[in-house]
């Protein structure tokens, strides 16, 4: 997920896996490393979602740490819509996908 309220721009990187209470910020940085991250989410294949609004609460929250009570509608609609994407693009038809509003 990234954000640009910077010239250089600021990214945060979400995992979720089966099990945990909710997601966790696994990655986050402004500038190079803000450009590393999404680099090496596109290299991956992970969709990097534009969210300045989102990723300036994201990025305020410590490594390693789940996101909070507070962000979970925001972040459970974005992850909803990518499955929706994901399931569209492995079964294609004329389904036309908006993103969420953040």
């Amino acid at each position: 997920m990234t954000g640009k309220p910077e010239a250089r721009g600021v990214a945060v990187a979400l995992a979720y896996r089966a099990g945990q209470s909710a997601p966790q910020v696994v990655a986050k940085g402004r500038g190079l490393v803000a450009e590393t991250i999404i680099k090496e989410a596109r290299t991956h294949g992970v969709y990097v979602h534009e969210s300045p609004e989102l990723v300036s609460l994201l990025v305020q929250i410590d490594l390693d740490q789940h996101i909070p009570p507070q962000l979970y509608l925001a972040v459970a609609e974005l992850l909803a819509w990518l499955y929706k994407l994901e399931e569209g693009l492995t079964h294609p038809g004329p389904k036309q996908l908006e993103p969420p509003r953040s």
